[in-house]
């Protein structure tokens, strides 16, 4: 099976019945490996935090879907260990450091990094890094 990097839209998109929730959902149970840089751990937190400070959820259903997030099988890589390349690709890209430590994790382990962000996917289209990203959308 092919690995990929996912990164905190995906599951935020699975948990929350965003657009492409079933392809996130398919994705994350497909039983690939599935990797991602720590950041995603304060991400999808962040993501659970706003979701109940919009009255979304409650304080009980963002406790159970960070554990719920902690139980995925996803593979847990060190930011300290990609920085220098994150941060390379941004000033490259002209994107996020953080957008950039899934590109620059997805390059280390010659994979893709699935996201929702289409306008991430849009920006690296046509570039050398395009082979590095796809889009939830169109995530088989």
């Amino acid at each position: 099976m092919k690995i990929c990097v996912v990164d905190a839209s995906v599951i935020a998109a699975a948990f929350f019945q965003e657009q492409f929730a079933d392809n996130a959902v398919a994705l994350l149970s497909s039983g690939r490996p599935l990797h991602a840089p720590d950041l995603m751990i304060s991400e999808v937190a962040s993501v659970i935090w706003k979701r109940h400070r919009r009255n979304e959820i409650d304080h009980a259903d963002a406790l159970g879907l960070l554990a719920d997030f902690r139980t995925l099988p996803i593979s847990i890589a060190s930011s300290g260990e990609l920085i220098e390349s994150a941060l390379e690709l941004a000033l490259r890209t002209d994107r996020t450091v953080y957008d950039c430590l899934y590109l620059a994790l997805a390059i280390k382990t010659k994979s893709a990094m699935v996201t929702a962000d289409k306008r991430l996917v849009n920006a690296l289209g046509g570039s050398p890094l395009e082979k590095h990203i796809a889009w939830i959308g169109e995530a088989q």
